[in-house]
Formats: C-alpha cells, structure tokens, sequence
C-alpha cells in the first residue's frame, strides 16, 4: 500500500480548502523571505560602496543627501566646495588619503564622475578592455553602462548638463571611450568616470559660451577671474580614509563647527536610515508571520475535517492490513507535502518579488539587486514550515491512532 500517494489523493479530494491553507503559507513565507533577501542585498550593496571610506566632505545641508550623493550616486549633491579647502582638509595629520569628486553632467542617465585614478582602485575596478585615461575628456565605462547602453571602445559620447537624460548637451564637447570595466559589485559599475580636468574644461566652456550670449566685455575683470581660475575651482565633494579609526569621533566635529564644509561619516548615516526603515520591516514581518500562523490553523482545521469525512475509509483501510502507524503517517505526510510546497512556492514568490523591486530600482536609482541565492535565515522558514506541518497534524494524527475500527463500521 502505497501511504505517499495516497497521501497526495487526499490532497486533491479537497482541493478549495487545501489552496486555502497552501496560499496562506505562500504569502506568509514569500513576504519573510523577501524581506530577508531585500535587507541582505540593499546591506550588501551599501556596505560594499561604503569600503575605505571613513568620512564625506562636502557642502552644508542633509548628511545623508551628501551620502547618497557622493557614495552612491542615487541623489542631487548638496552643492559644490572650494577646491582649496579641499586641499587643506586632505593635507591634515589625521587624514590618510582622499579622494576629489566632480559631477554634474550624465550620459544618457548615467552619472559622468570626475575623479583621481584612486576612485578606481578604492573599489578594485580593473580594466576589461582598453587603458586608463592619460589627457581630459577620455573616459572609463562601468560595466552596467556599456552593457545597457551598448557603448564599444572609441566611442564618442556627448554629454548632458545635470544628472538627468533632459538637460542641456554639451556639443561642443564630447567624451571619448578609452577603456571599459569589469563588473565589480560596487558603485563603479553605474558610472563613467573621467579626469577631474575633464569636467573643470567642459564647464569652464559652457561658463565662457554663457558669458558671450550674455555680453559680459569687461576684459579687466575676466583677466583677473583668469589669473585666480584655479584658486577658484570647485569639487562637489570629497571621500576620506583616516590613519586611525580613533579619528572619526574628532575631526567630523571639528569641520563641521569651525569652518563652512559639512563632514558625514557614511556607516553612521546609512545605520540611521536601517533604523528608520526597521520599523516597517518589522511591522511586515509580524504581519507575515501571523499569516503563517494562521496558515496553520487553516492546514489543521482541513486535516481534522478531512479525517472526519474519511472514518469509514480509513476503517476500511485498517482492515485491509494497513496499520495504525502507516495511518498516522499518510495524515503526516498531507501536511507536510502541503508545508513544503508552500515554502518553496513561498521562495519563488519571493524571488519574483526581488526581481520586480530591483527592475523598478535599475529604472529609477540604475541599482540591480537580483540574486537568487538561499539565505541562512531561509532555511530556518524551512524548519518552521515542517514544524508548523508536524503540530497542524499533531490532533488528526491522534484521533486516527485511537480509531475504535468495529464501532465506525458498525455505525455506518
């Protein structure tokens, strides 16, 4: 007697009520697991952006706009910062390195960043294809760049003023493609970078064009702004390893308070915003588990119907030879076939869910989190489904065991 199918007979002799109990643990357990998997992956994605850098500099307003800004790339910086006080801040005795960042423009959406060569490195970018810029207006791509935007070695790229597709171009400028770069997980993937000369020169020349539409002809002072061009350059903000972790307490404070920059430590900010968007990963997760939980009042109240409905078949049953514990395990095995089912429908629900939010995070932000690995907390779910299959039996199972066989045939 074959118990597993008909086990699975059963299953299919109450289907409404089973799709029931099956749907519930679905939802429960797809909205756990991508919540799991989107924290993983945005903390992932974060903290691999965040590597070799201690602290941000930049213009005053939002610290976390200055982050998002000048890490990640996905906002408007909050201004721009003399080049010079730059210089002095990276000189400091505290400071083991630093990095320049210029951006302003895009290529089609995508971000184009002046900065030092040490960009590159900070995020172990390497070359797939072609060199390193060595003159202005060359160009590295970053892999998700090329690959959506099919852009090959020697290409010309004329670029945008502004971070979206919409502002004004610089035609009389372009960009020329000297070098592709492999994937590498990070920030860099999203950006064409460039040197910072490059992005001083094609706004230095759209400042002069703008000048002449407007008929500025006072020669002395334009000579003299000439003179002071470099006193006068500006970044948008800069990134900042220290030579001691000690240091990070200290020297943000002292920016902030004695001169007119603004300084944000990265892993203080992006914990800030987890903590506000932990509320609402908790409030969903309690809401998914109470439907499981729920689930699992429904998978018992079908399994205890279910075995009220069949006495006089499983007195039949009995008496064909089959015994008390095969009985108890074929009302087993219908729970737990219906558990498993869920979590792994659970699982591919939420994969599809991963793959919806990161279509709509490419679209708006350039960000990719699809991944389809199994997270560690994803088996515990596992043990719960099969836990909450054992208990949701545990009373059908003992009522079957402690069938009286001659009175259920008498009766019927």
């Amino acid at each position: 007697m074959n118990i597993f199918r008909l086990s699975i007979k059963n299953i299919f002799n109450k289907p409404l009520s089973s799709a029931i109990s099956l749907a519930l643990l679905v939802l429960g357990i797809g909205i756990i697991s991508l919540l799991l998997q989107l924290n993983s992956l945005i903390k992932d994605q974060m903290n691999n952006n965040l590597k070799g850098i201690d602290m941000v500099v930049g213009a005053k307003g939002s610290p976390l706009q200055l982050i998002l800004s000048s890490v990640y790339h996905v906002d408007s910086p909050t201004g721009n910062i003399s080049l010079a006080e730059a210089e002095k801040i990276s000189k400091n005795r505290m400071v083991g390195s630093s990095i320049k960042l210029l951006y302003g423009d895009n290529y089609k959406g995508y971000r184009i960043v002046g900065a030092e060569k040490k960009f590159i490195e900070l995020y172990n970018g390497i070359i797939k294809e072609g060199r390193e810029w060595n003159s202005p207006y060359e160009v590295l791509v970053g892999s998700k760049v090329y690959q959506k935007l099919k852009i090959n070695l020697e290409d010309e790229l004329i670029s945008s003023h502004g971070l979206r597709e919409s502002g004004e171009s610089h035609d009389d400028e372009s960009f020329k493609v000297v070098g592709l770069l492999k994937p590498s997980n990070s920030v860099i993937d999203q950006l064409i970078i460039t040197s910072p000369q490059s992005v001083w020169n094609i706004h230095e020349t759209h400042d002069h064009d703008d000048e002449d539409e407007h008929e500025h002809d006072d020669e002395d002072e334009h000579e003299h702004d000439h003179e002071h061009e470099h006193d006068d350059r500006e970044i948008t903000a800069m990134l900042i390893k220290f030579k001691s972790p000690m240091n990070i307490i200290q020297f943000p404070r002292q920016i902030n308070e004695n001169t007119n920059l603004q300084a944000a430590v990265p892993s203080y900010e992006i914990s800030r915003l987890f903590k506000l968007f932990g509320f609402g990963i908790e409030t969903l997760s309690y809401l998914a588990y109470i439907i499981i939980i729920v689930s699992g009042f429904s998978l018992f109240i079908n399994l205890f119907n279910s075995m009220n409905e069949r006495k006089y078949e499983m007195a039949l049953i009995r008496t064909l030879g089959a015994s008390r514990f095969q009985l108890s395990i074929m009302i087993i095995f219908e729970s737990l076939i219906l558990t498993i089912l869920g979590f792994i429908l659970g699982l591919l629900f939420s994969r599809f869910g991963v793959m919806f939010v990161s279509s709509l995070m490419e679209e708006s932000l350039n960000y990719n989190l699809n991944s389809f690995k199994i997270l560690i907390e994803e088996y515990w779910l596992l043990v719960m489904s099969v836990l909450i299959g054992l208990i949701s039996s545990l009373i059908p199972v003992i009522r079957v065991y402690k069938m009286n066989i001659s009175k259920i045939l008498a009766d019927e």
